[in-house]
């Protein structure tokens, strides 16, 4: 009898330790399945702050089935959004080497040029060293990456793809303080150069430094898994920090009380007209400072500049004088509530008397912040430069009087975001255009017409990038216009 019982408690735990066994691997899938939906969710929209008419586009499915399933278990929005977001599955593989990355430029070429070294790395099969930001232009911040964009995110949301580790393991940071590999990528490449080239010399050292990151990978003939995880990086693993998020959802948020508004990205700083020698309208004495600065800058090759030959071929930013007219010209009220998202403009308010005397609801974030929360981000170009981008996506029109890094990079994004309206200026026709008027050849209602006419097909709706063999320069920017990751409504397809 004591045999027999014994064998029965035998079986009995055997059972409750295979029905154990079943339920661990059952809720094991369950997990992982919930990690694998949670990987296309998009997220973008909701952290910027953006709704409109992108929201449904992109955010559809997925999002409007966890809010259902969270009102039918009586969630608040308060325990949904403190509940921590599912891993995605990580991804299995034998690493070719480290990468580090210094970033060059401001936050928008940093930003494009991040969501290429990822994709490189993923393509080579390399752990990611969490990039460094540039620190040496002429911006001089001193942000690192995590004062910017939330680290923790961006690694989670890319373990499917990648390895991205905060440092380098202690013995390869002894190595590379006596000896590190480093170089500029050359321009433009495509993914062959890179497995050809790169990888070979990641495996040789096992790290590998790019002192560059800006326009390292083709616009176009990349494999569309490429060009996927570039958008995927660009709108859904770079996500702004807790705080620049807090504030930027405040600007916005203020904003919008007052109903829509219209961001003007009006690229009239110092750098910029220094740079590029566009001095239109400046004073001689202001024309000696800037072209002073261009030649006190060595790294900055291109000194003799004729500003009026750049300015009739396109090449220079409007000024804020023209940009009054141009606004005017096409049907903007005055009582348009406008945001200018852009640094210091150079000439201060005697260059924005004219557009503040056309468009009295004048904006900008010093106006709407009050200095207190604007102050841990002063003397952090980078991280104010952030708030104008929450501030831009989330705008009912964009309008760039430049097609900068910046520019190029919201106007993608809002594709993304159910391409959202951008009004891309014909900066070449414009000026033609205005010098007409101004010159008195054109009357007023002719000059608006003109410039109505020019813009109807420039207003960020779908369109092909256009593509010129050889000329990466002069095509078409992929962080512009996205067009391989897109929905028909925005968002990122499904290429499963």
């Amino acid at each position: 009898m004591v045999a027999v019982g014994g064998g029965g408690r035998r079986r009995r735990a055997w059972r409750w330790a295979m029905r154990a066994a079943a339920s661990a691997v059952l809720w094991t899938a369950v997990v992982q399945l919930a990690s694998i939906a949670g990987l296309f969710r998009p997220r973008v929209l909701a952290d910027c702050g953006g709704g409109g008419s992108g929201g449904g586009a992109a955010g559809g499915g997925v999002g409007a089935a966890a809010a259902g399933l969270a009102a039918l278990a009586g969630e608040d929005s308060v325990a949904a959004r403190l509940s921590p977001p599912a891993l995605v599955p990580k991804r299995l593989y034998k690493s070719n080497g480290y990468l580090r990355v210094t970033c060059n430029g401001g936050l928008n070429q940093m930003r494009a040029g991040i969501c290429d070294m990822v994709t490189i790395a993923r393509h080579l099969n390399l752990t990611l060293v969490v990039p460094e930001l540039d620190k040496k232009s002429f911006w001089a911040d001193p942000s690192d990456f995590g004062d910017i964009f939330d680290v923790d995110h961006f690694i989670s949301s890319l373990r499917d793809e990648l390895m991205i580790v905060k440092e380098l393991p202690l013995k390869l940071q002894l190595r590379t303080k006596k000896r590190l590999y480093s170089m500029p990528p050359v321009s433009w490449s495509n993914e062959t150069y890179y497995l050809k080239r790169i990888l070979p010399l990641a495996r040789k050292h096992k790290v590998i430094h790019f002192d560059k990151s800006d326009a390292r990978l083709a616009n176009n003939g990349l494999p569309i898994q490429l060009q996927m995880l570039r958008c995927r990086v660009n709108f859904e693993a770079l996500r702004f920090t807790p705080q620049i998020e807090a504030l930027g959802k405040k600007l916005v948020s203020t904003l919008q009380r007052n109903g829509q508004f219209v961001v003007l990205h009006l690229r009239y700083e110092m750098d910029m007209l220094s740079f590029s020698g566009c001095t239109h309208g400046c004073s001689s004495k202001e024309t000696e400072e800037l072209t002073r600065m261009r030649y006190a800058y060595p790294w900055w090759k291109e000194k003799e500049i004729d500003s009026e030959a750049k300015r009739l071929q396109g090449l220079c930013p409007l000024t804020p004088e023209e940009i009054t007219l141009i606004l005017k010209a096409l049907g903007f009220t005055k009582d348009t509530l406008i945001y200018i998202a852009s640094g210091e403009i150079y000439g201060g308010e005697r260059r924005l008397a004219a557009l503040k005397a056309a468009y009295p609801k004048l904006v900008r974030k010093e106006k709407i912040l009050s200095p207190d929360e604007l102050r841990p981000f002063q003397n952090h170009s980078t991280q104010m430069a952030a708030l104008d981008y929450m501030v831009s996506l989330a705008s009912d029109i964009f309008i760039p009087s430049y097609d900068g890094n910046m520019a190029r990079v919201v106007e993608g994004h809002r594709r993304y975001m159910g391409f959202r309206k951008t009004i891309v200026l014909d900066r070449k026709k414009l000026v033609e255009l205005l010098d007409l008027f101004q010159g008195g050849a054109l009357s007023w209602g002719e000059f608006s017409g003109a410039v109505k006419e020019a813009h109807k097909s420039r207003m960020g709706q779908p369109a092909e990038r256009k593509i010129i063999p050889g000329q990466p320069k002069e095509e078409d920017y992929f962080y512009a216009n996205p067009q391989e990751c897109l929905g028909s409504n925005g968002g990122l397809r499904d290429v499963s």
